[in-house]
């Protein structure tokens, strides 16, 4: 086939997100949710759908999911009920999965990506509560299933057809797991299985308004593989339709060693899971001044909060970026650049050692020794003069280890800035006896020499020294040197 004759096609991709929320007992019993215990532990006879077992609704899972839709415009529901979703596998201890079809708790909503001429709103069809299922384990020659993760309490977010690219499924999902993390709805944690996804794709003639046959790749639990899922399944449908052949309409797996997608079964249709209302449970209704009072409660939205940093403080964009990143990450600069005359300073100081200290430690923000108060601290010894950035790293590393107050530890330490033009002069003097090839390299035009001076100033005075009143001294000595 010519290049000329190739179609150019469009694709078309939507998003099912299903997020573990952050509660301590499961939907509708009391088992625990925490991760890592020992398979078929957290049971009891209702997650495990012994007959006569009834559930009872878990109300924090309600609140977590209303919560979450209020962060994303979502019109919260007044009146919602559980239904019946049918189907048989082993990791489904009931034959069913209590869910909601037809009334859910949250309807509309969007997530905003971008800004400016690049900015897309991906909207929301839904946000509806359900359990979650078993977890299927595979062995050399047998299979098990683990009934610890049943019952726990998924919230799934659908989006509507909106997103084009690869790309922009990837960005989508961090959006949303920014939002859920500023809401405090989940932990978001994708090694423990807080987030999955099914994505749903279809191709197209560009042009064409009607959408094509959607495939859908089930039980995608890292970003980064729906992003090569999706490159994949584009690329594959692509060359199914030049090929002259239909897409089949399909649910299918990703296989990120092969780096393909896989047939697993036919597509099912609303109608095959044979919904009908839950006879066990009541619906749920939300009084209006419970509604209001769980929004009176919630946080300030990640993108807002990174045009306020921009704004309040002074921050490049990138800086707010980085530093809305996070919740915690964004309380912890805002504590210290209240505490301090410097905001971008301490911008700089978290981008960089608190940042890489969280990384190195694999701890927490909030967890770490250096409070917030001790970092503005630091940065007003550095802009009072009282120490030089490489003291401050000295006393950063101290803070790191044991905590404390930065002017004490500087103090107790004998680590303040030598700023005496007299004691800095010696120790020039005593730099340029030493090293007489760096002066003479100097003298004869090679002005890199002074850096090695520099250096050798600061080495003698144990990085004391402060290391502008050291450059000048050294330029005037040099000077005086080379007229001579």
């Amino acid at each position: 086939m010519n290049d000329s004759d190739t179609t150019t096609y469009r694709a078309t991709i939507g998003l099912e997100v299903h997020i573990q929320l952050d509660t301590a007992s499961k939907l509708f019993c009391g088992c625990s949710t925490s991760f890592g215990a020992e398979p078929n532990t957290h049971v009891c006879p209702v997650c495990l759908g012994y007959p006569g077992a009834m559930p009872c609704l878990n109300e924090e899972a309600v609140r977590l999911t209303v919560r979450m839709g209020m962060m994303v415009g979502s019109e919260i529901s007044r009146y919602s009920k559980w239904d019946r979703k049918s189907y048989f596998y082993p990791d489904m201890p009931k034959n069913y999965q209590i869910s909601q079809y037809d009334r859910p708790l949250c309807v509309g909503g969007a997530v905003e990506l971008g800004e400016g001429a690049s900015a897309r709103t991906v909207r929301l069809v839904r946000i509806h509560l359900e359990e979650d299922v078993g977890k299927s384990m595979h062995f050399d020659t047998t299979s098990g299933v683990d009934f610890n993760r049943a019952g726990t309490p998924l919230m799934e977010v659908v989006t509507e057809p909106d997103m084009e690219s690869p790309q922009e499924a990837y960005d989508f999902l961090q959006a949303l797991k920014r939002i859920a993390s500023y809401a405090g709805v989940s932990q978001c944690n994708l090694e423990e299985g807080n987030l999955r996804c099914d994505v749903n794709c279809s191709v197209r003639p560009a042009g064409r308004e009607r959408l094509g046959t959607k495939t859908e790749i089930k039980n995608m639990n890292t970003f980064r593989g729906v992003f090569a899922a999706l490159e994949h399944e584009i690329a594959r449908q692509t060359d199914v339709l030049n090929s002259g052949a239909e897409v089949g309409q399909e649910t299918r797996r990703w296989d990120p060693d092969a780096g393909a997608t896989f047939p697993m079964r036919t597509k099912e249709e609303a109608h095959d899971y044979r919904y009908f209302p839950e006879p066990d449970l009541m619906p749920v209704v939300l009084a209006p001044e419970q509604v209001d009072a769980w929004r009176a409660t919630l946080p300030e939205a990640p993108d807002a909060r990174r045009r306020r940093l921009e704004s309040q403080y002074g921050l490049p964009a990138y800086d707010a970026g980085v530093l809305a990143g996070e919740r915690a990450l964004a309380d912890y600069f805002e504590a210290a650049a209240q505490a301090s005359d410097n905001p971008k300073a301490v911008s700089n100081w978290v981008m960089t050692e608190v940042l890489r200290t969280v990384a190195e430690s694999g701890c927490a923000v909030g967890e770490l020794r250096v409070t917030p108060e001790a970092l503005a601290g630091l940065v007003r010894l550095i802009d009072g003069k009282r120490i030089n950035t490489t003291t401050a790293k000295e006393v950063f590393a101290i803070l790191c280890a044991h905590g404390g107050d930065p002017a004490a530890i500087v103090e107790e330490r004998g680590l303040a800035q030598v700023s005496d033009s007299g004691a800095i002069e010696a120790l020039v003097e005593q730099a340029m006896a030493e090293h007489p090839k760096s002066v003479s390299d100097f003298r004869s035009g090679k002005s890199a020499a002074a850096k090695f001076l520099v250096g050798q100033v600061m080495r003698l005075s144990r990085g004391k020294a402060d290391p502008q009143l050291v450059a000048r001294l050294l330029d005037s000595k040099l000077s005086g040197e080379k007229e001579a």
